[in-house]
């Protein structure tokens, strides 16, 4: 049922990586000069990795650390065509072990020239790895987790304790959603309330939850960060469910198999 979460920061570099974990088996032994800097850009790669996954939980960056988490991206893209095209010329310099004297000793040199072009342009990587690198020490990214994007209020806690009374021109669109609620089908139903930034959607539905939550026996207002932390919405959600129970979960995937137990026993989930 669950489907594993991938940042858009992992997605980007551990592919990146993995390939050049396959440099360095035994598969591209050949490549042994070159072995030794492919390890070093893979250390700096997954230094950088690891802090791109940090900035992946950050609402707000500071300009200087999202300029520095796109240039990141957009260089591991490129490095990774460099060592797709390096992967291919190697494997293909191998292939027909049977042919003549001429083919071996051609594909022989090939294959220097392919072994010095890769040695030159792992060396420009590397240094680009390098200044990467010390861009992020020198704007400390490493720290962001504790100075970025931590301390911001959700700026949806002040529309849904707003007080009803002062809001205007929401009457009929309250009536809609609340009609689509409302409607005698007996089978799982999701309403969206979709538009632009401040146009007060979550005003509205806080509105509808208020006026039609005597008619559920089960139900639960919980605002949504777009990277919110799973296992505490998920907690928070079986607290307003009315699940206190202290069972000391805290795996995603284990909670979600105690609310669905739960909401089936109550018959509201079949």
């Amino acid at each position: 049922m669950a489907m594993p979460i991938v940042s858009a920061a992992a997605g980007v570099m551990n592919p990146l990586i993995s390939k050049l974990t396959t440099l360095m088996g035994d598969e591209y032994k050949k490549l042994k000069g070159v072995r030794k800097e492919v390890a070093f850009l893979k250390d700096e790669l997954s230094a950088m990795n690891a802090a791109l996954e940090k900035l992946e939980y950050m609402e707000k960056l500071e300009p200087d650390t999202k300029n520095w988490r796109d240039h990141v991206r957009e260089m591991s893209y490129d490095m990774e065509n460099c060592i797709d095209d390096f992967m291919q010329d190697i494997g293909g310099a191998d292939a027909n072990a049977g042919a003549g004297f001429v083919k071996r000793m051609s594909r022989r040199l090939k294959t220097l020239r392919v072994r010095h072009r890769i040695a030159g342009r792992i060396e420009e990587l590397k240094a680009l790895a390098e200044q990467a690198n010390e861009r992020r020490l020198r704007y400390k990214i490493d720290d962001c987790n504790t100075s970025c994007g931590s301390v911001d209020i959700d700026p949806r806690i002040s529309v849904i304790y707003k007080d009803t009374a002062g809001l205007v021109g929401t009457d009929g669109p309250k009536k809609e959603v609340a009609s689509l609620l409302t409607v005698t089908e007996k089978k799982l139903k999701v309403v969206s309330i979709v538009g632009f930034g401040g146009l007060g959607k979550t005003t509205l539905a806080n509105q509808v939850y208020d006026d039609l939550e005597g008619q559920f026996d089960c139900k639960a207002f919980i605002p949504v960060s777009q990277k919110p932390d799973m296992p505490r919405l998920l907690n928070s959600l079986r607290l307003k469910l009315g699940i206190n129970e202290s069972s000391g979960i805290c795996e995603v995937q284990d909670i979600i198999v105690n609310l669905e137990n739960t909401l089936q026993k109550r018959g509201i989930l079949l």
